[in-house]
């Protein structure tokens, strides 16, 4: 009996309901502003420590060997946290409260596991991780001391990206989103306190920069946790669903480890760029690194798009409307295209502008400038992979988003900018970016155009 329960019909969720093209604007634009809010930590950090007197290129550099890490922190919940939106629509769109609340519960239980996991890391991996990017001892003992906060106390960080996910499943994504504001107003205003010393507080530099961010996510994470447990009304919440289910836990997976792979792969891509840009020199690794968390708020908010798609489609693929599904993907998809011609039209226009936010030297600046208005060209293709992405992960096809991630940082991207240093050196390896792009595209819509002859008969 209990594992029949349904929700009532005649208060079905909005998912199922409401207009999909108005329906993915009112999901979507919350869920851009949380996930910009997520880039804001890091830029709002480079930014500070950027002002650092006297150490400001090299503290720089620590923050950038230092991101691969952070990000795989973020790719990890993130992914895991797809692989819950996407089971959890659908057991709503279903209507099986039960087992909607066992997703619920175990995603916590898998949230727990994995902040262990990178405490291990914090506690005896840095320090190697380190020295394979870098000798110079001053960025190695800068390095340090961020990452080692910023890893050990992760948990506000893991743990807020499941909950958010728990309200955004459900349609809550204003919540989600005050709670990210939240946590990212409280950074923008620690930051330059606990860095500088202003206050009264003591002055910690770059060690300042990291606890401001542990302290903003924190913040976030009660206030997610605050919104579930006391307005998440689809969802029952229960010691008893907290206790690990094998069947649940491979259900999430089947979609979470393919998305974690291809989150984590932003990771893996930048790691391998920092070591091949370190065959030009350190300014190119420094620039690369302030354009990437630049780029950052442009990627973010198209997957904070691909996050209200996936949603959508996965509660009426649960729910069996192929129409509403094909809306999903046609409007998702012309969304995202839209946001990312206008995230590439500011960077190719303001780029000296937006690199000259950063006080670091010329060199550093005009790389970054060549890097956002080089790679910029591509964000169109970008928008429609992130966007398929999101719809293949939606329909339980976790694998062909994996390979559309695989094409874009690894496949083509790594190869090809490494032969591009060896061969031409400077600013021309830039343009490998656009170019795998371009590829993960094509191979989106073949794969798209596989799947419709299966879902639409």
């Amino acid at each position: 009996m209990e594992e029949n329960l349904k929700l009532d019909h005649q208060e079905e969720n909005k998912m199922g309901v409401a207009p999909v093209k108005t329906l993915l604007l009112s999901m979507g634009i919350p869920m851009i502003l949380s996930m910009i809010l997520q880039a804001m930590y890091n830029i709002i950090d480079s930014y500070f420590v950027s002002q650092i007197p006297k150490i400001a290129d090299q503290a720089m550099n620590a923050l950038t060997l230092a991101f691969p890490i952070q990000m795989l922190i973020v790719a990890v919940g993130v992914g895991t946290g797809i692989g819950i939106n996407s089971l959890l629509s659908q057991n709503l769109g279903a209507n099986d409260q039960v087992q909607a609340s066992k997703t619920a519960g175990n995603a916590v239980f898998i949230g727990i596991c994995t902040y262990f996991v990178f405490l291990l890391f914090g506690l005896f991996g840095i320090d190697a991780y380190l020295k394979s990017q870098t000798s110079d001892p001053q960025v190695l003992v800068l390095g340090h001391a961020y990452m080692k906060i910023c890893v050990i106390i992760s948990f506000g960080s893991v743990l807020s990206m499941i909950y958010e996910k728990l309200l955004q499943s459900t349609g809550r994504t204003l919540l989600s989103t005050i709670a990210q504001v939240a946590g990212a107003l409280t950074n923008i205003v620690l930051d330059p306190i606990m860095i500088f010393g202003l206050l009264g507080c003591p002055k910690m530099g770059i060690e300042g920069a990291a606890y401001a961010t542990v302290i903003g996510q924190i913040l976030t994470c009660v206030m997610d946790m605050i919104f579930h447990y006391g307005l998440n009304k689809d969802i029952q919440n229960g010691i008893q669903y907290l206790r690990p289910d094998g069947h649940t836990i491979r259900r999430i997976y089947r979609v979470g480890i393919p998305a974690i792979i291809m989150q984590a792969l932003m990771s893996f891509m930048t790691y391998g760029v920092n070591i091949i840009l370190a065959g030009i020199s350190a300014s190119y690794v420094t620039a690369y690194g302030v354009y990437y968390k630049i780029q950052q708020f442009a990627l973010f908010a198209a997957f904070g798009l691909n996050n209200a798609i996936i949603p959508v489609v996965a509660y009426n693929y649960g729910k069996g409307d192929q129409e509403r599904i094909k809306q999903g993907v046609f409007y998702g998809t012309l969304y995202t295209v839209i946001m990312m011609v206008i995230c590439m039209l500011i960077f190719e226009i303001f780029a000296p502008q937006i690199s000259g936010i950063f006080a670091l030297s010329p060199a550093i600046l005009t790389i970054c400038s060549q890097a956002m208005r080089i790679i910029s060209i591509g964000f169109i293709f970008v928008a429609v992979n992130i966007a398929f992405q999101g719809i293949f992960q939606a329909l339980e096809k976790g694998g062909y988003s994996l390979w559309i991630s695989l094409i874009r940082m690894v496949i083509v991207s790594l190869p090809l900018a490494y032969v591009f240093v060896k061969v031409f050196g400077n600013s021309m390896v830039f343009i490998t970016f656009p170019i795998a792009e371009a590829c993960a595209t094509v191979v989106s819509i073949l794969l798209y155009k596989h799947l419709k002859k299966t879902l639409y008969h």
